[in-house]
């Protein structure tokens, strides 16, 4: 009986010591895994970087790779000199222009020449106000007279037709003459009778070959 109360006993202390091993290794793992979670909480996370639209700086993403930056506003300069570039493109080139009114006369230096609008001969351009199925024409007397020429009339129009005997273009003195502008229009109300004494005419000059140029003495 006494042996009996001995080897329990044992067997219990034995239990007992066996336990305690496994109670103990238990918060060491517990100590681990809170240390490495903490070890993984230091790490430092990518956080987002903002674009100012005006700065052109780059925007991150949360995985560090970068997005396309906004476009930046154009430079002012540039934008000024496309504004002049467009103003530049839309005025009309009047480079060797002279204009003159019905029954003027001038003398161009530049040219060696004395000019006179002697009279509108025609107008049958469509008018303003009303479509027409042709342009029609209008027709000029003008006098050029060279410092060492006499006095001649040309007829200037302001398109060429050969079979009608309009002629845009003429030359004179080794200038190529031409009528480029006729005002004013002719309007439904208003003619070519209710406009002569009234127009005023744009003669364009340019650089011809001096030995076919009608030169009269």
């Amino acid at each position: 009986m006494i042996h009996r109360l001995i080897l329990t006993s044992f067997g219990i202390l034995t239990l007992a010591t066996c336990q305690n091993p496994k109670i103990s290794e238990t918060p060491a793992k517990q100590e681990t895994v809170k240390t490495e979670t903490s070890a993984n909480s230091a790490e430092p996370k990518v956080s987002d970087v903002t674009t100012n639209q005006t700065s052109g700086t780059t925007k991150s993403k949360s995985n560090g790779e970068p997005e396309m930056s906004v476009g930046l506003p154009p430079d002012k300069e540039a934008v000024e000199t496309a504004k002049k570039e467009q103003q530049n493109s839309t005025v009309k080139n009047t480079a060797g222009i002279v204009y003159l009114k019905e029954g003027e006369n001038k003398f161009f230096k530049e040219y060696e020449m004395n000019v006179t609008f002697k009279k509108m001969t025609e107008d049958s351009r469509c008018p303003k106000d009303v479509n027409c199925i042709w342009a029609g024409v209008a027709t000029a007397d003008v006098e050029f007279m060279g410092l060492y020429t006499r006095p001649v009339t040309l007829k200037l129009s302001t398109m060429s037709d050969a079979k009608k005997g309009y002629t845009k273009s003429q030359e004179f003195n080794g200038y190529t003459i031409s009528l480029v502008e006729v005002t004013p229009e002719t309007t439904s109300a208003k003619g070519f009778k209710a406009l002569q004494g009234s127009y005023r005419i744009g003669l364009q000059f340019s650089k011809g070959s001096t030995g076919s140029g009608t030169t009269t003495k």
